[in-house]
């Protein structure tokens, strides 16, 4: 949820991400891009490695940026959240980063 302060009164407004899903039989539970196995964290790491949004829709094609940028906004919103499926997904989050950082570049 999203809360924002008008100065009167505190407006508390949903925050979905229609274009992100996690099920535990997908990308063995990790948030991931709907209708795909692209996971949110394989775009958080082409994100850190330097690339745009536009750069990384280049190596997903079949992806729209309106589902890489709610990826991205996802990872902003849950950063705990993110940074604990780096873990998941690899032992050693920094070589997990490093290793998409090396596919990227």
């Amino acid at each position: 949820m999203m809360v924002r302060d008008t100065g009167r009164t505190t407006v508390t407004t949903p925050t979905t991400y229609e274009h992100i899903r996690i099920d535990p039989a997908i990308c063995g539970g990790l948030a991931h891009v709907a209708g795909t196995r692209v996971r949110v964290i394989d775009i958080v790491a082409l994100h850190e490695r330097g690339l745009s949004p536009e750069e990384i829709l280049d190596s997903y094609e079949h992806l729209t940026l309106g589902r890489i940028h709610s990826a991205l906004a996802y990872s902003y919103d849950h950063p705990d959240a993110v940074d604990a499926e780096f873990r998941r997904a690899s032992p050693d989050e920094d070589e997990f980063r490093r290793e998409h950082a090396a596919v990227a570049g």
